[in-house]
């Protein structure tokens, strides 16, 4: 899949080897994203914690294992490097990633629980929110951190 995914986009120019590493992050991201996603609602549904502190809660679970997953599956050939380094530099990008997402998320839930209701949709708002946030966020931590993070592999 992964080999047949880096051979199309090979014939719009981009590197093969970046392909099959653009590939990886994005199920690493779909992993995290359930991670998230699924603790986010648990929290949200169950404890009536603020949507903020939820959100941030979920998130940084993600973010551990989407550190764990990428520097052994998608970027496996930057692994000499120290790890403390490129986790802080993960972290970095991780804690914007995760401000831009809770901006993103506030401001769409209140909307979408308006809009919603007047649709007699019974979902809750921060979800349709979250979603977007979560797409938003997902160009960031892909280029800042292929570009610095991962930025001593070829």
């Amino acid at each position: 899949m992964i080999a047949l995914f880096a051979r199309i986009v090979a014939n719009f120019g981009i590197k093969p080897k970046e392909a099959e590493r653009f590939f990886k992050f994005l199920v690493v991201g779909t992993i995290g994203f359930v991670v998230d996603f699924g603790t986010l609602t648990l929290l949200k549904e169950t404890t009536g914690l603020a949507t903020v502190v939820a959100n941030t809660i979920s998130f940084t679970l993600a973010v551990i294992s989407n550190f764990t997953l990428n520097r052994y599956w998608t970027y496996p050939d930057s692994r000499t490097k120290s790890i403390m380094s490129q986790m802080g530099q993960f972290i970095t990008v991780s804690v914007i990633g995760l401000a831009i997402n809770n901006v993103i998320l506030v401001l769409l839930e209140h909307a979408f629980d308006l809009v919603l209701a007047q649709m007699a949709v019974p979902l809750p708002g921060y979800v349709p929110g979250k979603v977007i946030a979560t797409i938003v966020v997902l160009f960031w931590n892909f280029f800042a951190n292929r570009f610095w993070t991962y930025g001593d592999v070829e």
